[in-house]
Order: structure tokens, then sequence, then C-alpha cells
């Protein structure tokens, strides 16, 4: 079976801002996000209000022992670049503790900004694949509008209306997942937002299936075929994705791969990072 490879689906394909880079932000999740105690944080935090573990250069102090510590939920979060962008383009190198007056502004665009890159994230996987050639010019248009929302003023980001903007995107971004998947043979499954929580799927054939906003909380995975699977907004905490083969996944996310449970055997897209929690 021929099967429906991309032009590269590695990091030298990625826009290289997409990939966080915590030495150039302002920690801003460490203090824009809130968090409940609960088995993710050891403790409670409001929006605006800096984490206790953050340092004077905003790094933090507890780095290598978050899990030990009780901040699993730290290891799990990813920003898809956004950190970097909103501290050194959007706000010019000038952090909340400097510009004080700027603060609220700032930790209110973060969240919109990262929402912006992640969907920045779809669209350049999409148009790197070749089975998207018939759509190709529409999906680099609305990755040349979403690159220009990041541009914008703090105020223009803040304003932009992510909600109506992820639908249009999305809805391409499934014309996508159509075409691709289309080139893989064979009866496909359709999963798309099923409760499949706890399910035991080991060595399951979903390959070139929908898991588009499937619950897969503590699904058993093993051994699975997900290869050209639609992965977007599926929930994989605590999946055990060991020895699954994630190849050339649809729109996998770095953020996804944290959440879930896998080891040395899992096969990932050559454009995400083995967890070093994995072990």
């Amino acid at each position: 079976m021929r099967l429906p490879l991309g032009h590269d689906g590695g990091k030298s394909r990625r826009v290289r801002n997409l990939l966080a880079d915590c030495s150039n932000c302002f920690g801003l999740c460490c203090v824009a996000l809130p968090f409940s105690k609960s088995s993710d944080f050891a403790t409670t935090k409001d929006a605006g209000d800096p984490c206790r573990n953050l340092r004077g250069d905003f790094s933090c102090g507890i780095h290598a022992d978050l899990r030990s510590s009780g901040f699993r939920g730290c290891t799990v979060y990813d920003c898809f670049g956004a950190g970097q962008k909103v501290s050194q383009d959007t706000f010019g190198g000038r952090s909340w503790r400097e510009d004080r007056a700027s603060a609220r502004l700032m930790f209110d665009v973060f969240p919109i900004m990262r929402q912006l890159h992640e969907l920045l994230w779809y669209l350049t996987e999409a148009v790197a694949l070749d089975a998207t050639a018939p759509i190709r010019t529409r999906l680099q248009q609305s990755l040349a509008i979403t690159e220009s929302m990041t541009e914008g003023s703090p105020a223009d980001v803040s304003a932009v209306d992510v909600e109506a903007h992820r639908s249009a995107v999305n809805a391409l971004l499934l014309e996508a997942s159509d075409l691709v998947r289309a080139g893989v043979g064979g009866k496909k499954k359709n999963h798309r937002g099923a409760d499949l929580i706890g399910k035991k799927m080991t060595g399951a054939n979903l390959l070139g299936a929908s898991l588009r906003g499937a619950y897969l909380i503590a699904s058993d995975l093993r051994n699975a075929d997900l290869r050209f699977a639609d992965m977007i907004g599926a929930d994989l905490r605590d999946a055990d994705l060991r020895g699954a083969d994630l190849r050339n996944s649809l729109y996998l996310t770095q953020f996804q791969i944290n959440a879930a449970r896998g080891d040395a055997t899992t096969r990932l897209p050559d454009a995400l990072t083995r967890p070093s929690h994995w072990g």
C-alpha cells in the first residue's frame, strides 16, 4: 500500500518560532495562567500571580524536580513558542516586572497568542503534505492571515476573535485531513469526539482513523497503528502509547505527547520530542 507521505515531516520544515524557547520568555506560563491544587499542581494560583517557584531571572526553581514536587502539569504544558513571541516581539523585550503598567495586557495577550501559534502549527503541517495540493493555496492564505494576526500590537492581538478564526481554520484543516486519509487504503474508523476513556485498544488498527476530539484518557493504545490518524484535539492524558506507531499522524502536538505515557518503543513524528519523563 502506498501511503500519502508529505514533503518533510521533520523539524527542518517547521517554523522555528513554533518551538518553545523558555530562555527568551518572561515566564509567562508561570504567571499569566491560573491553576488549582490537584494531581497536576501542588498548590492553587490565580491568573496574573507569579508561581512561587519562579525565579528572578524567569527560570523555574524546581525545573528538574517538577513531577516529584507535585507540578506534573508544568511538564505537560507547551506554548507553541507563544511565550518568546509575546516577550520579545509583541512587547519588545520589556518584561512585566519592568513595565507594571503593561503587565495585565501582556497576560491577556499570551493565551491568545498561544492559540494562534497552535493554529500555525497545524497549518504549517497541512501545507507541507503532498496530498493537500488541491487546497494548498487556501492553506497558504490561511497561514499568512494567521501569521499577520500574531504580528500586531498588543492591542491588536488582544482584539483578535480567536474562536471565529479557529472555526474557519478548522474547516480547512478538516479538508486537508480528508485528502490525506483518502490516500490510505481500506475502511477507516471514525471515532470523532468518541468517549474512549480507559478503553482497551491494544494493537488496534487505527491507520487513517479520525480521532478528532476523542477522549482517550487512560486508554490502552499499546502497539496501536496510529499512522495518518487525525489527532487534532484528542485528549491523550495518561493514554498508554508504549509500542504505538504515531509516525505521520496528523496534527499531533507536543502537548498531547507530554500528557501521554510512552517509552523507547513509541514511534513519534520527527517534529516531536520524546518527553524526558517517559524514562
